[in-house]
């Protein structure tokens, strides 16, 4: 009877794995596993570097942006009116002129009181002569009977007689003292001849012929002599001007003998001791 008994072919023998379930792979469970630690080690390393970069970044934004505020704040200017303030009308002498009208205005009122000022104190002062002692002392240099006009190296000659012009155009600092280039008699000394301005003109006689010098264009207020005087070769008459028809100070001389015109330079090299 036990014979007959077919055994059990599924009956499951402990030591023996059951049919139909594979047999458990320990590498196959724990290959998830560290596929999974690896991606978490990775994130951790972006996230530590990537998060601390980004705040630094935008920390730098962040700190910019308040210094630009701070300037703007700093050069800011700021208007405070107080709650209790009222308006007042402002009088016209409580501020300065701002505009270039009122600018012009106020430097030509100025120079208007500074001229009346100087007027005043020239009005009050007492009269200054213009001629000193010292020139009237003053000869030229040289002997004879005719001499230079002016001091030599004082002048130089810019033009002389031709072209409707009658005599030389003596240049030379204003103030060069004049002298007569002859003696003789003064037979006009005037602030206003024509063109010539300040002018005097001395009448000689020189080797029995009649010379007549003219010197033009004198300071005003310098004439030393006066008409119908007599005067000595080489003396002092007045100084070198710009009056009259000049342009630049200079003395315009001229010289006539017996009524004609001749070139005055030529004749100071000729006579002039």
């Amino acid at each position: 009877m036990a014979a007959d008994i077919t055994p059990i072919d599924n009956a499951e023998d402990p030591k023996k794995p059951a049919r139909g379930r594979a047999p458990r792979n320990s590498r196959t469970s724990v290959k998830p596993m560290r596929t999974i630690a690896i991606f978490a080690a990775v994130g951790a390393l972006v996230a530590a570097v990537a998060l601390p970069a980004y705040a630094a970044t935008n920390g730098t934004h962040k700190t910019e942006a308040t210094t630009l505020q701070q300037m703007a704040a700093n050069d800011a200017q700021s208007l405070v009116v107080a709650s209790e303030a009222t308006a007042a009308p402002l009088e016209r002498g409580t501020y300065s002129a701002t505009t270039p009208d009122e600018i012009a205005t106020k430097k030509a009122e100025e120079a208007a009181k500074a001229r009346a000022a100087a007027a005043a104190k020239l009005a009050s002062a007492k009269p200054v002569s213009r001629l000193s002692a010292a020139d009237l002392q003053l000869t030229s240099p040289g002997s004879g009977e005719v001499r230079y006009p002016l001091p030599q190296g004082s002048y130089y000659v810019s033009r002389t007689v031709g072209s409707g012009h009658d005599g030389a155009d003596m240049v030379a600092p204003s103030g060069t003292p004049i002298f007569a280039a002859a003696g003789g008699v003064v037979r006009t000394s005037a602030d206003s001849v024509g063109g010539y301005g300040v002018c005097i003109i001395i009448d000689s006689v020189i080797g029995g012929q009649r010379v007549s010098t003219k010197y033009g264009h004198m300071t005003l207020g310098t004439r030393a002599v006066s008409v119908g005087q007599t005067v000595q070769p080489g003396q002092f008459i007045g100084k070198v001007g710009n009056t009259g028809h000049s342009f630049g100070s200079h003395l315009h001389f001229e010289v006539h003998i017996n009524g004609a015109l001749i070139e005055p330079i030529s004749w100071l090299k000729v006579n002039a001791g």
